[in-house]
Order: structure tokens, then sequence, then C-alpha cells
């Protein structure tokens, strides 16, 4: 369930601009317009930190920001590596930093025996695996008819994957607990700083309220393996429904603070900003994800056809900070709805969960939707909550697929 704070700032900046996109919220999502960005991105190489991953699966919209396929999510509850997202808010270090993972060190701070643990170290300490959906704050960013700066991520920018390390918990006993005073945790990356740049205006450091603990880690593998550079090893900081920014990559510092970071990306980026106004500390940071869901066959990219007849149309839903209860699907642009079926193993309340729905389809033009409500009763809306920077988009409308069936 959403935090009322959070609740607040969504209704407010909805108060006018629903209102005012109520003309184009009915518009096919998959435009032109969007494929030809999709076809101008995927000529784009692998950089070589993530050139190990399944080209055909993604769309490279630049080194920092690589997009998964609708038609590559298969029907796998986990998502392999070599197609899972890529998104780096600052260039990824040198590869030499996961050359002997157990040898990067994590300085720990705002704790009563302040000090700085390798991750050897760290793996004494204790062991959790936790299935989540990792996405990042903009995925659904196409959709906005504003065409909000960032990158132009259609329902990509996620995965479910199975992150591996020790429990902040069990970190925060080993050293005597935190200080008073404390409100927030805060993660501090290691990526470089260009010498003569004040820290603050690049540096990737995230704050999160202290009741996100409970379920964090500090993780050293990704689906059984030590995480590569490309998703932020040697050593990442997980918030399990939390977007991927506060999912620090390359961890190298955590802190209790009193107040949150001072670096640009926490006062000012990734804040709910009403549409044409500046981001600042006093708006909403964006947290948690909202429940959402979206089909994944039908893909609706060129070139696919659809045979008329009885058609299998799966999808993918998860609830954010709760379990994904249920999902309905529409053939007819939300007109009418049918019940879908969960298909294979529950991972838990923080991964999603695939769906099908077998409906019969006779020659013609559909709209096809999905609807997730989460096990906190948030079911997923039709129409965006507009903001600045095209974050947090889980409006079922907008991921709705435009198909012919032949």
């Amino acid at each position: 369930m959403e935090p009322s704070n959070l609740s607040r700032r969504r209704m407010l900046l909805s108060t006018g601009g629903v209102m005012a996109l109520a003309g184009t919220a009915s518009l096919t999502p998959l435009s032109a317009a969007l494929a030809q960005e999709k076809a101008k991105t995927q000529a784009k190489a692998l950089p070589a930190y993530a050139s190990w991953k399944h080209a055909d699966s993604l769309i490279v919209h630049s080194a920092n920001t690589i997009e998964t396929k609708r038609s590559a999510f298969g029907s796998g509850l986990i998502t392999p590596l070599d197609r899972l997202f890529v998104r780096n808010n600052v260039a990824p270090p040198s590869e030499q930093i996961v050359a002997d993972p157990d040898a990067w060190v994590l300085s720990i701070k705002g704790v009563k025996n302040p000090k700085d643990m390798s991750v050897a170290e760290l793996k004494r300490l204790g062991l959790v695996a936790v299935p989540m959906v990792l996405q990042c704050s903009g995925n659904g960013r196409a959709f906005f008819p504003e065409k909000p700066s960032g990158t132009q991520w259609t329902v990509g920018a996620a995965g479910c994957v199975v992150f591996t390390g020790v429990p902040i918990k069990a970190v925060l006993e080993a050293v005597g607990g935190m200080e008073e005073g404390a409100k927030y945790m805060t993660g501090q990356g290691g990526e470089e700083i260009p010498q003569g740049l004040d820290p603050n205006t690049i540096m990737v450091e995230r704050s999160i309220p202290l009741e996100a603990i409970d379920d964090a880690i500090l993780a050293w593998e990704i689906n059984g393996q030590p995480i590569p550079l490309a998703h932020g090893g040697p050593l990442r900081l997980i918030v399990p429904g939390y977007t991927g920014v506060n999912n620090v990559k390359y961890i190298k510092q955590l802190a209790f603070t009193k107040e949150q970071s001072a670096a640009n990306i926490q006062q000012n980026s990734y804040r709910l900003a009403p549409v044409g106004e500046k981001s600042n500390p006093n708006q909403e940071s964006v947290w948690e994800m909202p429940v959402k869901s979206w089909v994944t066959s039908p893909s609706g990219e060129p070139g696919e056809e659809l045979k008329a007849g009885k058609v299998q149309i799966q999808g993918l839903a998860f609830g954010g900070m709760s379990a994904a209860k249920e999902v309905e699907v529409s053939v007819d642009g939300g007109k009418n709805w049918v019940k879908a079926t969960f298909v294979g193993p529950d991972l838990g309340k923080y991964a999603w969960r695939q769906f099908v729905a077998g409906v019969d389809l006779k020659p013609g033009k559909y709209e096809i939707a999905s609807r997730a409500t989460s096990e906190a009763g948030t079911v997923q809306p039709e129409e965006r909550v507009p903001n600045n920077r095209g974050y947090l988009n889980n409006s079922w409308r907008d991921h709705m697929l435009a198909v012919t069936v032949v």
C-alpha cells in the first residue's frame, strides 16, 4: 500500500494533469514514432562492459541505458542476466573492481562501532536470497505525451531476479546498531568522480527511509553468480520494492543518517515534480514502486502476426510493496475484462507473477490490456500520474497493445 504522503503527492500531481491529457490517453502506445525510436536505438552496439549480453533481445538506447524487448521476457519467471536491462546514472567503474569481489571494502558509518568490512567479512555475517522485481524509475516514460527528458523506456527497464547477500539487520548487529536519531539509510556508489568536480553534482548517493531496511540486503550474487559490473558488482545495496536507483551499485559506503544525502541525485533528481516545474527537495522522492502489469505475448512488435482462433495472452504482474493478488485482461481497450490465471511458482511478495488468459479472437483489430490488483488492495490505474520526468508510470492504458488478427 502506498504511504499516505506519496498518495497525496500523486493525487496532487494528477489534479489538472489527467484532465489535460484525457484527449491523448487513448493513443496507441506503440505509435509509429515509438517504432522509429526503437529501430534507431536497436542499431547501436552493446558497450564493452555489457558485451556478453544477448544483443537480439535488447534495445541499446545508449552506453548506459539498455532495454529488454517486450518479446524477450520469455515464459520464465527469472530474467536471464544476458537479457536483463542496464541503467547507469554515471559511467561504471573499471572492470578491475570485479576481478576479486571478496576484496571490495564497504565503509559503515552512522553506527556505534563504525568500521570498514570487506565482502569476504560480510559473507560471514549471514545469507539470504531475495527474489524481486528490479525496475528503473522511468520504465514506461516513452508513453508520456510530453516526452519527458531521459531514456524513452517502454516496458523493458525491468526484470525479476534473485539477489543473494547479507541482511542489513545482520550488518547492523555486527557494528552495535545505528546511532541515535538516524532517519535514513544512505548508500554511496563507487563510481569514479572526475577531478575538479563537486562530488555532490555527480555522485550516486541515495537515502531511503529506515523502514526499508527490514528486507534490505547487501548482495554479491545475482541469479546464483557473482554480480557483474553491468549490474552493480562486486557489491550492491538491494532494497526490495524500491525503484532501481535506490538499489545503489558498487556500494562503497553505507551510512545511517539524520538527513537525506546532499547529492543532487537525492535532492533534485528522482522527485515527483509537476509537469513543467523543476524538481526540488520539497517534492516527494521516488522510492516505492506501485502495482503494475503488462502483456508480453503478443508483443505488438513489427512483423508479428496473430492467427484467428485461440490465443494465449501472457504477461507479468507485480504489486510493488506487496504481492500481486490478481490480474484481469481486456481485448477491447478496457471495456470488458476477464480474469487471468497465474502460472508458475510464487516467489514471494517482491517478485512478479506470470499470468495467462486464453481468448478466442476473430480476424480484426484488438487493443489488449492487463490490469493488476495487489494484496494491499491497490488496483493498477487506467491513467498515468503526470510528472515532469516521467516516473512511476503504471497506467494500464499506456501499456496496452494494438494488434491485428488475420
